[in-house]
């Protein structure tokens, strides 16, 4: 017995001995434990047939619902924005399969504005002051206010001889039928809007001149006549009265702030060319 053990274990030697000087033993040994390491440092990649919207993205469709924040969605409003961006995925994932999203711009856009939503879910806010916030109404706070406006009637533009032809038809009661239906009504108009749709010089004239009175006035189009109907003065709205909407506004512009830094940040790892 003894004979035979004796045998089998030189017969193992020998033939280990053997093996060692094998070069495709050399090779297997050296695959698997190539393929080992990047196991161990690249681990499978993720299932691409799985779409997760995680709780942060669930919550930037929310705050991104409106441009200040100050609506947010209903369920259903809601469950229609994660469907939208599903599908969105889904193509994008498919598309990106094929390799059509080589040198198409849309498909950069998209991947962009991914990036971007993980921007802002990075963004954490602390709670802001109250100083804080009244500073940041003192800035935005046209948004809230209510604007002087005024009511006008405004004859068709024309050059100043007809203007002024039209007037003297309208003071004496002789004007058609006609030119009362080209005659438009500007009800309510913020008085901030008048320089820039009809001039400096007509927003004047018509403040200054008297409720009810026609006049010709001159704008950037022409010549008109035109009645002062009415004015209401400027109503500033407290600061108290809008808090909660101040305060999501601050929230969507530091967050937005906050990410355009992060871009930024990372902008100075690049070099940009900008050729002429």
């Amino acid at each position: 017995m003894s004979t035979v053990a004796a045998g089998g274990t030189s017969f193992l030697a020998a033939a280990f001995s053997a093996l060692r000087r094998e070069p495709l033993l050399h090779f297997c040994l050296l695959g698997g434990l190539i393929f080992a390491a990047d196991h161990l440092l690249q681990p499978p990649l993720q299932d691409n047939k799985t779409i997760v919207v995680s709780k942060n993205m669930r919550q930037s469709f929310i705050n991104g619902f409106s441009e200040d924040g100050d609506r947010t969605p209903t369920q259903e409003q809601l469950n229609n924005i994660i469907d939208s961006w599903v599908a969105s995925e889904i193509l994008y994932r498919e598309g990106k399969a094929l390799g059509v999203d080589k040198g198409d711009d849309m498909i950069r856009d998209r991947i962009a504005f991914k990036l971007q939503v993980l921007l802002f879910d990075q963004v954490k806010l602390e709670k802001p002051t109250e100083e804080q916030l009244r500073g940041f109404f003192e800035t935005v706070r046209n948004r809230f206010d209510v604007p002087e406006q005024v009511s006008f009637l405004l004859t068709p533009a024309t050059d100043e001889a007809s203007a002024r032809r039209q007037l003297a038809d309208i003071r004496a009661e002789r004007e058609t039928d006609e030119f009362r239906d080209q005659t438009r009504l500007f009800p309510g108009r913020p008085v901030g809007s008048l320089a820039p749709s009809f001039g400096d010089s007509f927003r004047d004239q018509l403040l200054g001149s008297q409720i009810g009175e026609w006049t010709v006035l001159q704008a950037k189009d022409g010549w008109h006549v035109a009645r002062l109907d009415g004015r209401r003065a400027a109503v500033p709205v407290s600061y108290e009265s809008v808090r909660d909407q101040v305060t999501r506004m601050w929230s969507t512009e530091e967050t937005r702030k906050r990410a355009w830094a992060a871009v930024q940040k990372l902008k100075a790892n690049y070099t940009v060319k900008v050729e002429n």
